[in-house]
């Protein structure tokens, strides 16, 4: 098993312990999150679970760094980045979330939790940085 399946694996089960369902979470690489268009929305079904409500970040089973506050997300290419491609122990989104989808989070994470950066992202600021970008996440 690589990292990227057991991070997945260990999403799955930290979505269903704080009773977020998301069934289509286990089906591996290419899951669609259900609806969820805002970035908000997204944040709440996808990331909140890690990185906690209003983004503080947490540790336990792993160690999930604040989005709150964080100079990182000050270059929209590093959450768009990241989010794609995952990081460590977080899982790609890359065939999971649309562009837009992406755009959309980016965007929110980039505008709340003491983050100041106003500059919206686009669907084309994310489909400039997922060319030849495999949609498995690299496994």
């Amino acid at each position: 098993m690589t990292i990227q399946t057991i991070s997945r694996h260990v999403l799955a089960a930290a979505l269903l312990v704080v009773g977020t369902s998301v069934p289509a979470l286990a089906a591996g690489p290419g899951f669609k999150l259900p609806v969820a268009q805002t970035g908000e929305e997204i944040y709440v079904q996808a990331c909140q679970s890690c990185h906690q409500p209003g983004g503080k970040g947490g540790s336990g089973a792993g160690s999930y760094p604040a989005l709150a506050h964080n100079p990182k997300l000050g270059a929209a290419a590093y959450p768009i980045t990241t989010i794609l491609r995952g990081r460590a122990a977080m899982p790609w989104f890359a065939g999971t979330l649309s562009a837009e989808q992406i755009a959309s989070l980016v965007t929110y994470l980039r505008t709340h939790f003491g983050n100041d950066y106003p500059a919206p992202v686009t669907a084309e600021d994310v489909k400039k940085l997922s060319v030849n970008l495999p949609t498995s996440g690299g496994e």
